[in-house]
């Protein structure tokens, strides 16, 4: 590549050995690394990996994480699925940083398309908090899509900006990741047309100026012990270290645990930096109140009539309702009235005329032994591609709602009538 910036070369040699200018500019005649990463909400890591042979070696910093050459990832019925994330692989080292334990209250404040905060829901295992903000609203629609398909039940998706959450949640989070907008010198290879056309000096310094206001708001919901991860995928000293000194010059309740750096011409990877922070003292605090349920809801006996006729057992323990759509809260979680929220917890699906018709997200939150009306199907089958296109089914199973699964693993909800499925897989979902 050799239409990189004037600007960016000189930067970098100034950050770089001389003995390494060679091998770090060579690499951008060269194919990007791709990745993907194995979902343990679904599975075992182990079982899943079983089924793609597509995987290549490990990634170092990431004990789900592969490296791949697969083209067309998001076609696999696997990413259908949500057994797998397609995700850059040095953009996985920020992640296992926090450290995350069950119970926990996290928070992804800058979070679509939800790579990272997919993997911190995953260490949760369903149980805690996990807040996962976007403040685009096209950008937190993708990020929502995400959720959903990994199977995250226990996730609140804002569209806010940092100031709006600040104000509300002073000390509330045990962690907190900053996966923060940034000039994206990481995207040269991968994204080169895009990202070598938005680079500018001046769109370093403004990405630094934004961060830092970022890392003032997101502080003041950390609690006093609680850890901070400050992440870019960009090479900018003003952006990495720089960032970094001028945080805790500001924030001397902050302590630095660790801090890295990955180039491309040194670990297989686009290029990533990550800072992980401790905060040792203590600060203002707010009470956040918790959220109530529906003092009615309307809809409950519908939905557990469908309950008791597609679940083994019972499912949903916190429904909430709004409109005739039900939801299955997360425990404990926090009153979000005021807040621009996309989703709280598990929509289950409404009430239409009396009846409860599932959703997609139900689907997608459930594993295929907790369900009585199934329809599974192999990988091989013929069926898959038709149910992926939106096509009606031949199908074996008694009259009503159906789960449909592919070697096992949820891809979607169906309605069977005498022998043949009707599809309900959302038409945003469907193959072309």
């Amino acid at each position: 590549m050799t239409n990189l910036p004037n600007a960016f070369i000189e930067n970098m040699k100034k950050q770089l050995p001389e003995s390494e200018w060679e091998a770090f500019f060579a690499v951008y005649g060269q194919k990007p690394y791709k990745g993907v990463r194995l979902n343990p909400l679904k599975d075992e890591p182990k079982r899943i990996a079983e089924k793609l042979p597509f995987l290549g070696a490990r990634v170092a910093w990431e004990e789900n994480g592969y490296y791949t050459q697969a083209e067309k990832i998001g076609a696999s019925v696997y990413h259908h699925a949500g057994l797998i994330y397609s995700q850059e692989p040095s953009a996985m080292c920020a992640a296992p940083l926090l450290d995350v334990k069950r119970g926990e209250r996290v928070l992804d404040l800058c979070s679509a398309p939800g790579g990272k905060g997919t993997r911190l829901a995953a260490d949760l295992q369903g149980t805690g908090i996990i807040v996962l903000n976007e403040p685009i609203p096209s950008r937190a629609k993708i990020l929502l899509q995400n959720v959903e398909r990994m199977g995250v039940k226990n996730a609140v998706v804002t569209c806010e900006y940092p100031q709006t959450l600040s104000s509300r949640f002073w000390g509330y989070f045990d962690k907190i990741m900053v996966d923060a907008p940034c000039s994206g010198e990481g995207m040269f290879r991968k994204n080169a047309e895009e990202a070598l056309a938005e680079w500018s000096e001046e769109n370093v310094a403004l990405c630094a100026r934004r961060q830092a206001e970022i890392l003032e708001h997101a502080t003041k919901m950390l609690r006093v012990g609680g850890r901070l991860v400050y992440s870019t995928c960009t090479f900018s000293e003003a952006e990495d270290g720089g960032q970094v000194r001028d945080y805790l010059q500001k924030h001397p309740f902050m302590r630095l645990i660790k801090e890295e750096k990955i180039y491309p011409h040194k670990q297989a990877g686009e290029g990533h930096f990550a800072a992980l922070f401790e905060r040792v003292a203590t600060g203002e605090e707010k009470p956040v109140r918790q959220a109530k349920r529906s003092a009615t809801c309307v809809g409950e006996k519908a939905y557990r009539e469908f309950e008791r006729a597609f679940f083994k057992g019972k499912f949903a323990h916190n429904i909430h309702e709004v409109n005739g759509v039900l939801y299955e809260l997360p425990q404990d979680v926090f009153e979000w009235k005021g807040l621009n929220v996309l989703r709280v917890g598990v929509r289950l699906g409404e009430v239409k005329n009396g009846r409860f018709e599932p959703c997609h997200a139900l689907a997608m939150s459930v594993k295929a032994d907790e369900c009585s009306a199934v329809l599974y199907l192999n990988n091989d089958d013929a069926r898959v591609e038709k149910y992926l296109r939106g096509e009606t089914l031949d199908a074996d199973v008694k009259n009503g709602w159906c789960l449909v699964c592919v070697d096992g693993y949820p891809i979607g909800l169906g309605k069977a009538v005498n022998g043949t499925l009707k599809n309900h897989l959302p038409k945003g979902l469907r193959k072309q």
